[in-house]
């Protein structure tokens, strides 16, 4: 069993679940947040949004949508981290920290080996990174580093790009024989990969490196391998999809899904006092919310280390590790099955909103 605390004093978890349902119910616009959680997690937390009439916002939206935008409005090739590591004869990482958005990336990727098939097997993987972070770039042997900061980064692509087209860029001599020297690498690849993190991309630098894969395609074969963003963020974003047709970020005020990047926040909602009490959910965790408002009536999911002194506080357990969790995959780009590292008898996300919507009677907050 779980704990639950109000305002740092324990109570019964059942008492908990009316509690949490109480401030839920008295709200005008509620605000289910944060949505670390499971695909079983999301999917609940979806439909208490809706039965609501609130809205819901994933903690890395930011980072998700910049993927997105640039999917909408431009186009975008990825591939799998399992592709990339089996083909990939040049990989080219952009930005900093990507070893610790994605900790198993050097290993999955294979840096150090050569490619597994195709008419470039056994021959050595060449490895660009642009903007790594300290000496991150030599953790991969013979890997090159192209120092940048990550606001220079959409520069440094658009002068990639502008060489390619066998266009003038504004930079001294050196520079521009140093980009035509890489860009001559990305156009002999065979089959060539960019791995990103919007993390630390704008959806200016993902349109324009987006935008030379397209060139690169011309002549060779590029594609692109996108970290995902932290707290179960892809999978929380393909759940939200196919039950509402939108990404996280999405209101059902009106009795419909509306989505809109601005207008639905959370931090937005919060500071504008727009949302009148919000469930915070951070199970993989416990990250705390961007917001500091402290008269909010907030209700907290999250594991018993992250523990609320302020507000009702219910712990859940961890994805994958003190329950069995259907997660989107990094190395496969799917739906897979974490089985539990260390299982606990801690409720998960779906079994305390599924406690909590018990409480919630259809049309009771009106």
């Amino acid at each position: 069993m779980g704990t639950a605390t109000l305002d740092g004093k324990a109570i019964a978890l059942d008492e908990a679940y009316r509690h949490a349902a109480k401030i839920l119910n008295r709200a005008a616009f509620p605000l289910i947040a944060g949505l670390g959680a499971d695909i079983a997690g999301a999917r609940a937390a979806v439909l208490l949004a809706e039965r609501l009439k609130g809205v819901f916002d994933h903690l890395a939206s930011r980072e998700t949508l910049a993927d997105i935008d640039v999917k909408r409005s431009f186009a975008m090739f990825t591939t799998t981290a399992n592709e990339a590591r089996i083909r990939s004869d040049c990989v080219v990482l952009i930005g900093p920290g990507l070893t610790r958005a994605w900790p198993g990336m050097l290993e999955r990727l294979a840096l150090d080996q050569p490619p597994r098939r195709g008419a470039q097997a056994q021959q050595p993987r060449k490895v660009i990174w642009v903007g790594p972070e300290g000496d991150e770039a030599s953790a991969v042997p013979g890997a090159k580093a192209i120092p940048a900061s990550a606001q220079e980064l959409s520069g440094v692509l658009a002068a990639w790009r502008a060489r390619f087209g066998g266009r003038p860029v504004a930079l001294d001599p050196e520079k521009v024989s140093l980009i035509d020297g890489l860009v001559e690498t990305l156009r002999a690849a065979r089959f060539g990969v960019f791995v990103w993190s919007a993390s630390t991309l704008d959806p200016l630098a993902i349109e324009m490196m987006q935008g030379l894969v397209i060139d690169l395609n011309a002549t060779t074969r590029f594609t692109g391998v996108h970290i995902g963003a932290r707290s179960g963020a892809s999978g929380v974003t393909q759940a939200a999809g196919w039950m509402t047709g939108f990404p996280p970020r999405t209101g059902f005020g009106r009795g419909y899904p509306e989505h809109d990047p601005w207008r639905f926040e959370a931090s937005r909602l919060v500071d504008s006092g727009e949302a009148d009490a919000a469930l915070w959910i951070s199970a993989f965790d416990g990250e705390k919310p961007a917001w500091s408002r402290a008269d909010l009536p907030l209700v907290t999911l999250a594991p018993a280390h992250a523990a609320a002194s302020q507000g009702l506080f219910i712990e859940v357990g961890q994805p994958g590790v003190t329950h069995d969790s259907v997660l989107m995959s990094q190395e496969t780009g799917g739906m897979t099955l974490r089985k539990a590292s260390a299982p606990t008898d801690a409720p998960s996300v779906a079994q305390t909103i599924d406690s909590i919507m018990a409480e919630v009677s259809e049309g009771a907050w009106r």
